[in-house]
């Protein structure tokens, strides 16, 4: 049984998607395909019928389209090049950031949290608490005002 807020949205659908996004954006990143041809593979697996399909396009093709200025706003915070980021930490940085910085309808805490579960699950060990740092003071830095209000309480 879905459980969908009332605003509509399954969030178990789109944890789907995030953990789908991280696949395409990651196959992106190393083959270096075209994302099309990435997105055009991804939906013809099974599996895609149980994620938010249109919220993992819109992460896969705005990580696409912003990666640049995504990248540039990750340097603050990350203690080397981007390129020299694990590639599974790297795609859920990428997700996370245009999250933060492109889906405001996303609680941060929400972007935060997906980012560490799906770094536990593809990523190295101690993947997540790496992730969990660098977007704890992105956050506080791009959504300064919403991080504010929650430590407030």
């Amino acid at each position: 049984m879905k459980h969908r807020r009332p605003d509509g949205i399954d969030p178990a659908a789109r944890s789907r998607a995030r953990r789908r996004a991280l696949q395409a954006i990651y196959a992106w990143q190393i083959s270096h395909t075209p994302i099309a041809r990435v997105l055009e593979q991804f939906a013809h697996e099974q599996d895609m019928e149980v994620a938010d399909v249109e919220y993992f396009e819109d992460l896969v093709r705005g990580v696409e389209r912003h990666m640049d200025a995504l990248d540039q706003a990750l340097a603050k915070y990350i203690d080397r090049g981007i390129d020299q980021v694990d590639p599974v930490e790297r795609g859920v940085l990428r997700i996370a950031a245009y999250e933060l910085l492109h889906r405001p309808d996303v609680p941060y805490r929400v972007v935060i949290n997906e980012a560490i579960e799906t770094t536990k699950r593809f990523g190295a060990d101690h993947g997540h608490s790496y992730v969990n740092g660098v977007l704890d003071k992105a956050a506080a830095d791009w959504r300064a005002a919403e991080v504010q209000a929650a430590r407030r309480g």
